[in-house]
């Protein structure tokens, strides 16, 4: 055996050897397409609210249930369970201000090389420059962990409510089970519950005919993972981006008080069931930040610096809980496959020429 192959297989059981202590067997992602970090962080903006031209004219029962003079408790208003379940026991990324902030590799600074990134640990920015639908040139984590794992193709699956998701989350289609934008439910033995939200997405339409809505995205997800209980999930919901192109902030607040809601039935469900309770990490991110001026805010792009920085939090028996993040290490979108490759067991540089490393903070180094 040469010194290089000695070198490989060192670096590879070195890598199993720590892997072994992971108590994570399920990885579940779920991301807000969007979703900007000052509200995340800061809750309802103070300057949007009042502005006639983001939809907030005739918004004054939400923009009283979510004011508060602090940022602090303005954020718990708009997503109670992120700040009072999550936060306190994982750890929320992406406060600039604190010096935890996350930013993205990727120049275009929009969805499908934003969630590229997420899935494969790199940008691709020479050849992922549209949103146009095809397959990702790069295997996704959603790929590698199944293949790693050796499970059915039904234990590896993705939900979105964007219809170009149906390429994003794999370079072969056919390697993991998928369901994006307005698509029937095409599963072997799916429930009535899940035929039933099938038929209902082409009769609860939304303003855009390649974005579903969150509820029957979230829903079929969620009554998945109770009946096919699959070992990686990926749910990405979209509708707050959506509202924010359409510059209606009175949406993009109710949609991301939805998303919140979201994740709180999503973690009674992974506590509730002895399959995954304590044994599952749920990461939770987004794929592009957007504007911070009454100018811009629903815009993003390559010119617009501040569509660059997002966030990220986890929970889950691995992660430590640090809460919100505060002089953190430099942390990149790049970073989230490595880390669920890391937390699977698995070495994260299986990641065709990777550029993201593991979390440490969510890995509990």
């Amino acid at each position: 055996m040469t010194a290089k192959s000695l070198l490989i297989t060192f670096l590879f059981c070195a890598s199993a050897l720590q892997a072994a202590e992971y108590k994570t067997k399920n990885l579940i992602l779920v991301t807000a397409d969007g979703l900007r970090w000052q509200e995340v962080f800061s809750g309802i903006d103070p300057i949007l609210m009042h502005r006639e031209d983001t939809g907030m004219k005739n918004a004054d029962d939400l923009r009283n249930s979510l004011w508060a003079e602090s940022p602090e408790e303005r954020r718990r208003l708009l997503m109670p369970f992120l700040w009072m379940e999550l936060v306190p026991n994982g750890v929320l990324f992406g406060n600039a201000e604190r010096k935890a902030a996350v930013t993205l590799r990727n120049q275009h600074r929009f969805s499908y090389p934003g969630y590229s990134e997420i899935l494969t640990g790199r940008p691709q920015d020479d050849v992922i420059d549209s949103n146009a639908l095809r397959p990702n040139p790069s295997r996704t984590v959603l790929e590698i962990l199944r293949e790693q794992w050796a499970l059915p193709r039904s234990k590896v699956a993705l939900f979105g409510s964007w219809s170009i998701f149906a390429g994003i989350g794999a370079r072969d289609p056919n390697n993991i089970t998928s369901n994006a934008g307005f698509q029937r439910i095409d599963i072997d033995g799916a429930s009535l519950r899940l035929q039933e939200l099938s038929r209902l997405q082409f009769e609860v339409l939304t303003p855009w005919r390649t974005v579903r809505h969150d509820y029957i995205t979230f829903g079929m997800a969620t009554e998945y993972l109770r009946t096919v209980r699959p070992r990686a999930l990926y749910i990405a919901l979209g509708e707050t981006d959506d509202w924010a192109h359409n510059r209606r902030y009175d949406r993009v607040l109710e949609t991301a008080r939805y998303f919140d809601d979201c994740l709180r039935q999503l973690w009674e469900i992974i506590q509730g069931d002895p399959n995954y309770r304590n044994q599952t990490t749920l990461l939770v991110a987004t794929d592009h930040g957007r504007g911070s001026t009454p100018d811009d805010w629903h815009g993003h792009g390559a010119k617009v610096k501040e569509a660059g920085q997002v966030w990220i939090a986890a929970i889950g028996p691995d992660t430590p809980a640090r809460g919100e993040a505060e002089n953190a290490p430099k942390i990149t979108q790049s970073d989230i496959a490595p880390t669920m490759l890391e937390l699977s067991g698995l070495d994260y540089r299986l990641l065709e020429d990777v550029e993201g490393k593991p979390i440490d903070w969510i890995v509990g180094r």
